[in-house]
This record gives structure tokens, C-alpha cells and sequence, in this order.
């Protein structure tokens, strides 16, 4: 285990503490039912929401290995003094709320606040109430902290006492922020490939930290639904079937500047040479750009079997071959440069718009992203020491010349 830092100055453990929130809000929502929502700092750590309205609160407490809760432990009474505040803001035992203590540590077996984990047997109508015990312990207490608290707690009745405690339940021994990728693997992933479960998780856990950020900046009002988990994990496990790949490069763009004017690569050039505009040729680099970090990532998560970017580049090439016959076929060897840009231009064309429909032309079956497909053909333009496609007529004649003047 890494030794806690001592540095005053660290945030370390209230930064473990944000992300833990995150963490387990996941695991939770994947365990409940689906119509159920959940906000984050809203009136505790968590908030789940029932389909009835019912509210439930949950304080979440990642501590040492070792810690133990004890009666009177700040960190119970910091939160009964947050539920306290939401218990009598939505009528006392008229309220619908529930509370939830979440944490890494375990109660001690000689504190009241055993009775308060789950699983405990009811208690016999001859036992010491929970009002009681929370008394006694109380009076004890020469805590500043927990004075004011106290404080409140006693001005409820006995009743409305035993009743907000009745609403508690501690979960101790909690798992730890870094055992929860691990629970979510095992338990909720077994329908998706061993080898592939790792990249599902870092996807999904990818669009739950943005749910999270937007519903905490407040571009986000609603609940985050356990069916919208369901969906996403779903939908990625689906990227990871025989017959397709997944994406992860829509709509990302390469850090540096996109410089249509002077980009000295071969497949931007061959575009420069059909008088492709320059808006047009922006769209060709970033579908270069997505197409090969895809393929990268797939490579890297071993995804591709082996030859199947050489076969796939081989059926795009085959099909580019037939339809540059088609699309040349009336040009003469004098035809003027208007008919040599303008064929072009109708090759380029196809291989933009049209070869989408193609089934045939898809790396995969399921692969229907278009930048896949097109950025695929820039590679093939940009192929060294030829290219593997071209738009222009002539460009394999002049060749040499372009790229000198490119250069």
C-alpha cells in the first residue's frame, strides 16, 4: 500500500475523496434499479432517486485501511448533521428520506452505531432504543464539533428522534476506490470477452466522469438514470463483437493547427490538384487523422486480426480501381486539363459520398462510421513511395514534379 503523504499542504485524500464519489456512484447505479436517478453534492455526496420520489442520502467516507467507526466518530456525526438539516426541511417524519453512510472502514462491535448496519436483526420491544443509546453517547461528548449537533438532534421529539435514526443505515467495509473497476468487471461484464472488458470499462467510465462533470457545472439539471448506464455500457460492449470496432475518434481533431494551403502531404496534395476547396480539404485531414488514430488504437488494443487493415486497404483499392475506369474511361491522351480535373473531381466525389453505401467496402460489417472509410482513402493517397490511389489522371506522370513544387 502507498504510505498516506503527511505534507499539510496535500490534497491528495480529498481529491481520492471526488473521484471515490464518482466511482461508487457507478457501482451503485449499475446495482439498483434502472428508473432509478442519482445527483451528485446535490443535498449529500449522493443522492439516489426512486421511481416513487423516494430519496435516499449517502455520505461516503474513503478512509485508512484499518479505520474504525466508533460512537462517537466525527465522521457519522458530520453526516447526521447534513441529515438532519434535510429532515426537517421536508417535514420530519412526514419526509420520504432515507440515509446512507458509506464507508471503507467497519464499525466497531462495542458502538450503538452497530445497530445501525445492515443485516441487524429487529430490535425486542424490551431493548434500549436507538434514542437512548444516541443519548447516552451524546451526553458523553465534550466535542465542540459534535456539540452543536447534539444540539439539534434534541430538538426533536423522542419520536421523531427514534424515527430519523430508524432512517439510517451504515455500509461498512465498502469497497475502496481502487478494487471498484474490478467489481464492475466481474459482475456486470461477463457477457463481454475477458480481453476486451478493460476497454469497456475505461470507455464507459470515460462518459460517466463527463455525465458527472456536466451535471456539476450545471449544464446538466436532470438525474443520471441507471437506464442510461445500462445503454452506454450496452452499446460499447456491442463495438466489441466479431463483427464490429469501436469508435473512439468522432469528432476529435490533431492538436496542432490544420493548414490546408501548405500541408506538404502526398494525399493533400492530390486534393489541391482536383481544386478541391479548401473547407473540403479541412474535412480530409481530419478524416486522415481520425482513421489512422483509430486503426492505432485498435492495433494497440489487439483488436485486428492479422491482414485485416491489408485486406480491407486491398477492397478499397480493387473497388477505387474499377470505378477510376469508369470515370476516365472517355478521356483521351490530349483531352484539355478542364476534363482531367473534372473526372477527378468525380472520382473523388464517389469515393467521398458514395462508397459509404457499399457494405462491402466496411472493415467490419457494423463499421459504418464514414471517417473509417474515407480517411482510409487518404491513407491509401498518401502511400509511399506511390500512391495507392489517385483522383487526378495524371497525377502518377507528374508525380515528381508535384511533390518538388510541394516541397
Amino acid at each position: 500500500m502507498t504510505e498516506a503523504t503527511t505534507d499539510k499542504f496535500s490534497a491528495g485524500e480529498q481529491g481520492i475523496g471526488y473521484i471515490y464519489q464518482a466511482r461508487l456512484a457507478l457501482l451503485h447505479l449499475l446495482q439498483l434499479p434502472e428508473d432509478t436517478a442519482i445527483f451528485l453534492e446535490k443535498d449529500d455526496d449522493i443522492d439516489f432517486i426512486d421511481s416513487g420520489g423516494g430519496k435516499s442520502l449517502a455520505s461516503l467516507k474513503h478512509k485508512a485501511v484499518g479505520d474504525k467507526l466508533t460512537d462517537l466518530s466525527t465522521d457519522f456525526w458530520k453526516s447526521v448533521n447534513i441529515w438532519l438539516a434535510r429532515y426537517k426541511r421536508d417535514g420530519h417524519a412526514a419526509s420520504n428520506l432515507r440515509f446512507f453512510l458509506f464507508t471503507t472502514g467497519t464499525v466497531s462491535t462495542t458502538s450503538f452505531l452497530a445497530r445501525l448496519l445492515s443485516g441487524q436483526p429487529i430490535a425486542s420491544d424490551d431493548a434500549i432504543t436507538l434514542t437512548e443509546l444516541a443519548g447516552s453517547v451524546l451526553v458523553k461528548s465534550e466535542s465542540k464539533l459534535i456539540a452543536p449537533i447534539a444540539d439539534a438532534f434534541n430538538e426533536l421529539s423522542d419520536s421523531e428522534k427514534q424515527d430519523f435514526l430508524e432512517r439510517i443505515l451504515i455500509c461498512d467495509s465498502s469497497p475502496r476506490i481502487g478494487d471498484i473497476p474490478a467489481l464492475i468487471r466481474e459482475k456486470y461484464m461477463r457477457s463481454i470477452r475477458r480481453e476486451h472488458r478493460e476497454f469497456v470499462l475505461e470507455r464507459l467510465e470515460g462518459w460517466w466522469t463527463d455525465a458527472v462533470i456536466k451535471q456539476l457545472t450545471g449544464a446538466r439539471s436532470q438525474g443520471i438514470f441507471g437506464y442510461e448506464v445500462s445503454d452506454k455500457l450496452s452499446n460499447f460492449a456491442e463495438e466489441y463483437k466479431a463483427d464490429s470496432l469501436p469508435i473512439t475518434f468522432r469528432g476529435k481533431a490533431p492538436t496542432h493547427e490544420v493548414d490546408t494551403a501548405t500541408d506538404p502531404r502526398m494525399f493533400v496534395v492530390q486534393l489541391r490538384e482536383i481544386g478541391i476547396s479548401s473547407n473540403r480539404i479541412r474535412s480530409a485531414i481530419l478524416d486522415y487523422y481520425r482513421a489512422f488514430e483509430q486503426r492505432s488504437a485498435w492495433a494497440r488494443e489487439n483488436l485486428l486480426v492479422l491482414g485485416e487493415v491489408e485486406d480491407y486497404e486491398d477492397r478499397l483499392a480493387d473497388e477505387w480501381g474499377r470505378y477510376k475506369d469508369v470515370a476516365f474511361e472517355k478521356l483521351k491522351d490530349d483531352s484539355a486539363e478542364e476534363a482531367l480535373l473534372e473526372a477527378g473531381s468525380t472520382l473523388y466525389n464517389w469515393a467521398e459520398f458514395e462508397t459509404g453505401k457499399i457494405e462491402s467496402l466496411r472493415i467490419r460489417a457494423r463499421v459504418t462510421e464514414p471517417y473509417v472509410l474515407r480517411g482510409s482513402f487518404h491513407i491509401l493517397a498518401d502511400a509511399t513511395p506511390q500512391p495507392k490511389v489517385y483522383w487526378h489522371p495524371r497525377f502518377l506522370d507528374r508525380l515528381g514534379q508535384v511533390l518538388g513544387v510541394a516541397s
